[in-house]
């Protein structure tokens, strides 16, 4: 992620200060909802692909998630970099014009193929994009409005997440899955339009790009082929030794990583972000929450259209309450980590976020009960994702000298998009079959519980108080 230009002349100075940095802002966000409610759209899709292209495996189809996370988490790193070195009205537009045409390529598709390939070049776009979008909001508000600004631009994100399964579910529905993409165009074309008439190229610090090729390689390698082997496990036309080839390409290419980011004087990661104990437990509680959380969001429409056979409309709407309840518990559980630490509510939102996989285990049946079997389970997992998802990213780079903040957080932002991966591989496994029991869906309960519990021991670590305190 990049960071604020910081040697504007007294005339820029004098122009800003005279004109409102809304427009600006607005410009910039629009293209991040556009990012952020792309994910979770595609979650209500799924089906839809299966019946579109129905000699595609779920393993298949699982990629058209996984390609486009793999490869934005690995270009979020450099994309900040990119977005100083070039400017970053220059890349903003862009990635939002690359994520536009991709978009258009998605929807056209007549293979899943083609639409993995426009998939990672929406990825790319993404990837551009979010950085430098966050970057022109910071050049654009003066310092003491900053902290509002970039809280509102994170709310935005979670209000599309919030949004995209129910407008998502009714739009798949109504016009059939190219639409998941289609509807992107609208509102990106007026980012692009006002963005060209209002924006300002500014350039930051030039050193901050790293683009370590080799090291995305190594790691999309090492994810992806841990990806592909868990979506591969049930299948029979792979055979054992295919699977243990997959498993050991992931360890020999994330071993590889680690060996090139020791030695390279520019690394994609720079390992000694690690050396902070802090920063160690937030990206370990980041990584085993960002699986569970997409396991959880795909599992819901897989259980509800597969178990209770609502329709798809009706299960965007049903599954719409527990993002709801992201934003606002985001904001005061943010409050609180101010005062207390991270620790508290990242320990505390991780044992509710256990419970609602607790509740998801043990009480919704084969018959659907809305409001006594599935919602409260549903707001524990919002509350426990609003309390845990946000004080994560804070965490992250609390104890971190300034100078590693954007860096350290764009790492950290990849990590959960890594995992993501990983849920998202995971899922498929066990209910991306076209028919499904309730026995499909337990051990991805038990997996998100264990997860879970994972990122409140995680938490334990992680020290921010003291900063608050001195």
């Amino acid at each position: 992620m990049a960071t604020p230009h910081s040697g504007s002349s007294p005339a820029l100075e004098s122009l800003t200060a005279s004109t409102s940095p809304w427009p600006i802002f607005w410009i910039a966000s629009i293209a991040v909802f556009l990012v952020s409610i792309d994910s979770t759209v595609l979650f209500t899709a799924f089906g839809s692909l299966r019946a579109a292209f129905p000699a595609a495996t779920p393993a298949d189809l699982s990629w058209i998630l996984n390609a486009y996370t793999i490869v934005y988490a690995t270009m979020l790193i450099p994309a900040g970099g990119l977005a100083d070195k070039h400017g970053r009205k220059h890349v903003f537009m862009f990635g939002v014009l690359l994520f536009l045409a991709a978009s258009c390529a998605c929807g056209a598709a007549n293979g899943v193929a083609a639409l993995i390939l426009a998939r990672i070049a929406q990825a790319l776009g993404a990837a551009l994009l979010t950085p430098a979008s966050l970057s022109i909001i910071l050049d654009a508000f003066p310092k003491e409005k900053r902290a509002v600004a970039v809280s509102l631009w994170g709310a935005i994100g979670g209000l599309a997440a919030a949004i995209g399964p129910s407008l998502g579910s009714y739009i798949v529905d109504a016009f059939g899955w190219p639409w998941a993409f289609y509807i992107n165009l609208p509102l990106g074309a007026v980012s692009l339009w006002f963005g060209a008439a209002r924006l300002r190229n500014v350039k930051g610090n030039a050193h901050t790009a790293r683009f370590d090729i080799v090291g995305m390689l190594l790691l999309i390698a090492a994810v992806g082929s841990a990806a592909m082997a868990i979506t591969q496990v049930h299948a029979t036309a792979v055979s054992r030794l295919e699977l243990a080839l997959l498993c050991a390409v992931s360890l020999t290419a994330a071993a590889a990583f680690v060996l090139w980011a020791r030695h390279t004087p520019a690394p994609l990661i720079e390992l000694s972000l690690f050396a902070h104990r802090s920063y160690s437990a937030a990206n370990l509680a980041t990584l085993s929450f960002g699986v569970a959380f997409a396991m959880m969001f795909f599992a819901f429409f897989a259980y509800l259209t597969g178990i209770w056979h609502y329709s798809l409309p009706t299960a965007g709407l049903a599954v719409t309450p527990g993002p709801l309840m992201v934003v606002p518990t985001a904001i005061l559980t943010g409050k609180i980590a101010a005062q207390t630490g991270h620790r508290p509510v990242l320990m505390l939102g991780s044992l509710l976020f256990a419970a609602g996989g607790i509740w998801l285990l043990l009480v919704p049946g084969t018959e659907p009960h809305y409001l006594t079997h599935w919602l409260p389970g549903l707001l524990l997992n919002g509350i426990g994702t609003g309390m845990v998802l946000p004080s994560l990213s804070g965490a992250a780079v609390s104890n971190l000298p300034p100078a590693h903040y954007a860096v350290g957080s764009a790492v950290n932002q990849a990590t959960r998009q890594l995992g993501a991966a990983i849920g998202v591989a995971i899922t498929v496994l066990y209910a991306g079959g076209p028919v499904l029991t309730r026995p499909d869906f337990l051990p991805l309960y038990w997996i998100q519980i264990g997860l879970a519990l994972i990122t409140c021991v995680s938490s334990m670590l992680v020290q921010t108080r003291d900063l608050r305190t001195r």
